[in-house]
């Protein structure tokens, strides 16, 4: 009788996969509170890996870290009728407080424009004080009726950035800095998924904003995930709380702004992006552990021997961990590890002193084979960056595989409800299409140039919409 499978096969039920592999891999548990949730160690050794290569990333740009508080007053969210109204449904607000009715209920922070804009309008008097480049990493919450963990949970973090500048051509290009240099190479280059840079459609664009930006992966599944966004703000939010400053030439002028934000929704992306029927596939570029060290047996010379191994990789700059626990089965702890998406393990036992080698497996082109003990620190980088470059290839290659040229509302419909992306023209679209693609619940993700560039405007000359079923 054949064994049953450790997780739910992707192909008999892809969300039931999901959750599998988020147990199983010890990434998160559901919180005591509908739609939160608990990070594990492992779960939140990815997050705090996403966080050391965005931070880096972010502070390049010219952005530097503060934090606001959790909790805003209820009135600073009415004066920007739009954003307010976006929001409403998911706003969290606290009535009572130690005991007591509060004079003015407080809105749990679903996001910080409003409370960050009542400190910019102080903080800002001249031309001197621009651009003012600030970002934060904190909680929010936005109470969600149809909870995921990682995806949609009602509590999550993330990092938000929120900037003021003199002219609106600065606050332009700077969103669009963000959304380049920030996050596609973050998500390209360190998570290996190939996202498409595009343009939010004035139905999906952040409440609030005169243009968002979008970064939109294909899951393993086929259906689109928005991984991150960087929204232009105008002056909308400068209008509501008086953000305004000293121009060169003596003018009191408002500035323009920009908002943009990541969350721990990429974990889901990649758990979505690169998972298999074995587990994970984590990326060496952003694994907290590259390389696991494990002794088959408990064998002095073995555990002596796997010990002597991780330091010289970890001297060697590769981010290893040891395992010697050999009161528990092999076979048990690399199941754990495959589980996990490690992306190499270094297997030692006796037979393998005995011929001067060791097993490597590696886990994201599946496969094992000998190598001479000496030549593994030498070995390993090349390996991780093979295995880097081809998570990123296939991902790329699925999108691509899986995305239809259509011509006709009806035909982005079946791509999408397939499993599927559709491309096409803005113009044989409209928002009326839009429309009627909502009722089969399919969306426009973004919207691309024929190039592949991010357009200046919806209806810029040769736009193609991506049409998909989401998360």
């Amino acid at each position: 009788m054949a064994k049953a499978p450790i997780l739910t096969p992707q192909a008999d039920d892809f969300p039931r996969w999901y959750q599998d592999l988020i147990n199983k891999a010890e990434l998160a548990d559901n919180g005591p509170v509908r739609g939160t949730m608990v990070i594990r160690p492992y779960g939140y050794g990815l997050w705090e890996r996403m966080q050391q290569e965005m931070d880096a990333r972010i502070k390049d740009a010219g952005a530097s870290n503060a934090y606001f508080p959790l909790f805003i007053p209820q009135s600073y969210l009415t004066r920007e009728a739009e954003h307010v109204e976006g929001f409403a449904p998911e706003l969290a607000v606290v009535t009572h407080g130690g005991g007591k009715e509060l004079e003015e209920p407080v809105v749990v922070r679903p996001t910080s424009e409003t409370i960050i804009n009542e400190y910019f309008s102080k903080w800002v008097q001249s031309y001197r004080d621009l651009p003012l480049l600030i970002n934060q990493w904190a909680n929010v919450v936005r109470w969600e009726m149809r909870p995921r963990v990682f995806l949609r949970t009602s509590e999550f973090l993330w990092q938000e950035g929120h900037t003021a500048h003199a002219t609106y051509e600065d606050a332009r290009d700077y969103a669009a800095r963000i959304h380049r240099d920030v996050y596609y190479d973050f998500m390209v280059n360190v998570l290996g998924i190939d996202v498409v840079l595009g343009r939010k459609t004035a139905k999906e664009r952040f409440a609030g904003a005169i243009n968002t930006l979008t970064l939109e992966g294909m899951m393993g599944d086929g259906k689109a995930l928005q991984m991150g966004t960087s929204h232009e703000l105008g002056q909308n939010f400068a209008k509501a709380f008086n953000t305004s400053y000293l121009s060169k030439d003596g003018h009191q002028e408002l500035v323009w702004q920009t908002s943009w934000g990541v969350s721990t929704r990429m974990v889901g992306g990649l758990i979505m992006s690169h998972g298999d029927d074995s587990g994970l596939r984590v990326p060496p570029r952003l694994a907290p552990v590259q390389v696991v060290v494990l002794a088959i047996k408990g064998d002095d010379a073995v555990i002596a021997k796997v010990r002597e191994i991780g330091d010289q990789l970890k001297a060697a700059g590769i981010r290893v961990q040891v395992d010697d626990r050999t009161d528990t089965p092999f076979g048990r702890r690399a199941v754990d590890w495959e589980l996990k998406g490690v992306p190499v393990r270094i297997e030692v036992g006796p037979r393998d002193l005995e011929n001067g080698t060791a097993m490597l497996a590696r886990r994201i082109p599946g496969g094992k084979e000998p190598v001479r003990l000496e030549e593994l620190v030498a070995l390993l980088p090349k390996v991780l960056e093979e295995d880097q470059a081809l998570l990123l290839s296939q991902s790329r290659e699925r999108r691509e595989a899986r995305t239809s040229d259509v011509k006709t509302i009806e035909e982005a419909a079946e791509a999408a409800v397939a499993g599927g992306w559709a491309r096409i023209r803005w113009a044989d679209l409209g928002p009326e299409g839009e429309a009627k693609l909502a009722e089969q619940a399919v969306s426009v993700r973004c919207l691309v140039a024929e190039d592949g560039s991010v357009p200046e405007a919806d209806d810029a000359p040769g736009t193609i919409a991506i049409v998909a079923r989401a998360y």
